[in-house]
């Protein structure tokens, strides 16, 4: 019988997070700490498909390679820390995640630049990292 119930249940407690968030008009705190979350998601997803494509250039010289993977893994330490300090002044508070999550997603955006930079290096060019196409 108990069990029953709780499957009777089961759409109605996933139903909200099937819901499209309307972050254009978002007015309370949990909803505008949801769309940050998205955006850092989506700013990620864009960093990781970046990351994947200098790394399969770099296949060649592993050298560089790893010091990509030892830059990348300094780089995420700093930008953690960074927003942690950032958001530090509203610790505790509903609005952290929110002030957290902008700051971490703006970082990703900056370093998203930084990688298409590397991704349109022309061959032959000294200065950039990433081997041409």
């Amino acid at each position: 019988m108990y069990s029953r119930f709780l499957l009777a249940l089961t759409p109605l407690l996933f139903t909200p997070l099937a819901q499209a968030l309307d972050c254009d008009n978002a007015s309370d705190q949990a909803t505008m700490n949801q769309c940050a979350a998205q955006q850092h998601a989506s700013a990620d997803k864009e960093l990781n498909a970046l990351y994947q494509q200098i790394t399969t250039r770099l296949k060649g010289n592993p050298d560089s390679k790893k010091l990509l993977v030892g830059a990348q893994r300094s780089w995420i330490a700093f930008r953690d820390a960074e927003c942690k300090f950032s958001a530090s002044g509203v610790e505790g508070g509903s609005v952290y995640p929110l002030i957290y999550s902008n700051c971490v997603t703006e970082s990703t955006k900056a370093r998203v630049e930084t990688f298409k930079t590397y991704l349109k290096c022309q061959e032959g060019d000294l200065g950039c990292p990433v081997p041409g196409v």
